[in-house]
């Protein structure tokens, strides 16, 4: 009896120190999820119309809520069990559908999208409330089932209607998801899931947010790459090098120093749980700026001078404009306030916006990429001149 409290204890002890780092099998899992971003990128590249641009959103929403909770999930299950793998598996296998069946959502493979996300959701809370007794937190995923069951009426029933219907039953849906997330999923007589429940470990969640960003950022750097080998000519090499020096600004801009960060901040906080999951919300924001980096990329790599749209302009400020926003969140999650730099890049873009339909789209594009590298110099400068503790806001 000792002897197996101690191997409980032991195993529980290993288990808990996994938990500080992602395994592999989430990275693999992660695998699907640049696919998927590509295909909202290329999917948006085609349809710059405010239409086209609410149902991007929407999907994007859709592939982020199953990637959180699946990451959110994990941190309370031992990734090692071959029934948890096998649950893991599943989901990476049906995300990868969903991801096939993005580029045509609003046309023929409607319903095939709906009944795929649905499955997601309903067989992960299913799966483990049936098959896996071990599962902490049955209520949890009980929640999470209930829910599935209202929205299924939206999302099937947009799969079968089509054009604006479609649409807006799924942004319905979507906006119902998210709203039951941030209350804690509340169901009658049981009430609602609090942020303790998830039992989120700091450490791993922040590295999964920040690999998170990461595939949006390997997203952008395919497509570009990818648009590049069909187009020759010095035009095109020029605006590779804008691209790419706007990812990698990005990148550093994100990093440095709230990112880095992040972790310090989840375990100073007085609701770790919560910020946790607040700063979702945060990295949300940004990867849609990314992705917008990267719908950029897939217009101006193939023709890089030439007359500005006003969709275009839109999307090649809006991405980085709307990088910052999330950035500037970040900054608040992590020290309790917002860098000026963030907001002084916001108005430098917006003052951009009058003249970006009178200059080519990689003159658009290089002025929003220097607006980038201002802010990372300030924020080297700044750094270097104020050491930076993480202070985040009081929640409780």
């Amino acid at each position: 009896m000792a002897m197996a409290a101690g191997g409980d204890a032991e195993a529980a002890a290993s288990l808990a120190r996994a938990r500080g780092r992602p395994a592999f099998l989430e990275l693999f899992f992660d695998l699907v999820y640049v696919f998927a971003l590509i295909s909202l990128v290329k999917t948006q590249a085609e349809n710059l119309t405010w239409t086209g641009v609410v149902g991007t959103l929407v999907l994007l929403l859709a592939f982020t809520l199953v990637w959180a909770i699946t990451t959110w999930a994990a941190d309370s299950l031992d990734l090692s069990r071959p029934l948890v793998q096998v649950q893991l598996i599943a989901v990476a296998a049906a995300s990868l559908l969903l991801a096939a069946a993005t580029p045509q959502a609003y046309d023929g493979r409607g319903l095939l999208f709906a009944v795929t996300y649905l499955t997601i959701h309903l067989g992960s809370s299913s799966y483990y409330l049936l098959f896996d007794r071990k599962a902490p937190e049955p209520r949890r995923s009980g929640r999470i089932f209930f829910w599935y069951t209202i929205v299924a009426v939206a999302w099937v029933g947009g799969g079968l209607a089509g054009g604006p219907v479609r649409l807006a039953l799924w942004a319905t849906a979507v906006t119902v998801e998210y709203t039951a997330a941030s209350l804690g999923w509340p169901v009658p007589r049981f009430g609602r899931s609090q942020p303790q429940e998830w039992r989120l470990v700091g450490e791993r969640v922040a590295e999964r947010y920040r690999q998170f960003v990461i595939i949006a950022l390997g997203a952008a750097l395919f497509v570009l790459g990818t648009r590049f080998s069909l187009n020759d000519g010095a035009s095109h090499v020029v605006a590779l090098v804008v691209m790419f020096t706007g990812v990698v600004l990005m990148w550093r801009i994100y990093i440095y120093r709230a990112g880095e960060l992040l972790t310090e901040a989840i375990a100073r906080a007085t609701n770790p749980s919560l910020l946790t999951q607040f700063a979702a919300v945060t990295h949300l924001i940004m990867v849609a700026g990314i992705a917008g980096m990267a719908v950029t990329s897939h217009l101006v790599v193939v023709r890089p001078f030439g007359p500005t749209p006003p969709s275009w302009a839109a999307v090649i400020l809006g991405g980085p404009a709307l990088f910052l926003i999330g950035r500037g969140v970040l900054d608040y999650t992590v020290f309790a306030r917002i860098s000026r730099s963030r907001l002084v890049g916001l108005a430098l873009l917006a003052a951009v916006a009058p003249v970006a339909t009178r200059l080519p789209p990689v003159g658009v594009a290089l002025l929003a990429v220097i607006v980038l590298l201002l802010i990372a110099a300030a924020n080297l400068v700044s750094t270097r001149r104020h050491a930076r503790t993480p202070r985040p806001p009081a929640r409780r």
